[in-house]
């Protein structure tokens, strides 16, 4: 068992609204620091919800698993975070609601135990002034590495601002797609990935490509891949991400070799596109991961 919240994630945390009328706890941030607290990291996770009816469940079910909800603020005026989901040729497509609880995390309400060894944010909850300014303050005080988890999300990312966050941090992780989107697409991913970590001066870039695998590139010039085996049973890729993002962060506070790390964040990325959603409120579907470690 690791040293209680040495892992801090930073943004949002909302309801995904499927087609079918199920509403399932998501946002990347809550679904990796929900996938590290299964893992026995206790992470430390900052977000703010509404003092709504799903506020109140997501500060529940934060508790009933065993998150604490300290750095989980209250907003009496915003809404708690919504997106609809709508699925097209197997991929999910987004539409997030401005102005939702989490764009409005207070920088004078957040209470951390101790620095952390690892700082995680994305771009998402980034996209409004006020957290903006609240996660500029926790980087700086914190002095934490930060792990970047690039989600450009229409119409709520800008280039430039994104730029200025990629040179700040220490790991960052995003998909082929947005490795492109930011400008990096020559004839090779591996001549993109030179160009993107010459640019950030980046520890480790890390590109998934879906049922292609997932390439890391280290500051020693040495690339690692892993492809994913064959799914045995397809459901939804909705945060599958997100699950390949925590046991990655899992391997970097364990000491992990990058080649562990990517085979097991691969597995467990495929056994969460196995579920409806992005997590599992089973121990089971966890213990049976943790086992094969």
């Amino acid at each position: 068992m690791m040293t209680p919240s040495k892992i801090a994630i930073f943004g949002e945390v909302l309801f995904d609204c499927f087609p079918t009328g199920e509403k399932v706890l998501g946002g990347a941030p809550f679904n990796i620091a929900w996938h590290l607290q299964a893992l026995g990291d206790s992470p430390t996770f900052i977000s703010k919800v509404g003092t709504d009816d799903l506020g109140k469940q997501i500060i529940k079910s934060a508790l009933d698993w065993g998150l604490q909800a300290d750095n989980i603020q209250l907003d009496p005026v915003h809404p708690t975070g919504q997106v609809s989901i709508t699925v097209e040729d197997d991929e999910p497509h987004y539409l997030i609601m401005p102005d939702s609880a989490y764009d409005f995390i207070d920088k004078h309400l957040i209470r951390l135990p101790s620095p952390p060894d690892i700082l995680y944010h994305g771009t998402l909850a980034l996209r409004n002034n006020t957290s903006r300014q609240t996660f500029e303050a926790l980087a700086k005080t914190s002095g934490a590495p930060l792990f970047l988890d690039v989600n450009l999300r229409e119409p709520w990312w800008q280039k430039e601002e994104t730029e200025q966050w990629l040179a700040r941090a220490t790991w960052v992780k995003l998909n082929i797609d947005e490795l492109k989107t930011l400008g990096f697409s020559s004839k090779t991913v591996e001549s993109d990935m030179r160009n993107f970590q010459a640019e950030f001066n980046l520890e480790q870039v890390i590109v998934t490509r879906g049922a292609q695998g997932t390439i890391v590139l280290t500051q020693e010039n040495q690339f690692h891949q892993n492809t994913p085996s064959t799914l045995e049973n397809f459901i939804d890729t909705v945060g599958a991400g997100d699950a390949f993002t925590a046991v990655y962060i899992h391997g970097l506070m364990s000491n992990w070799s990058i080649d562990k790390t990517l085979a097991a964040a691969q597995q467990f990325a495929s056994q969460v596109i196995g579920i409806r959603g992005a997590t599992s409120t089973d121990p089971a579907f966890y213990q049976r991961f943790i086992e094969t470690l």
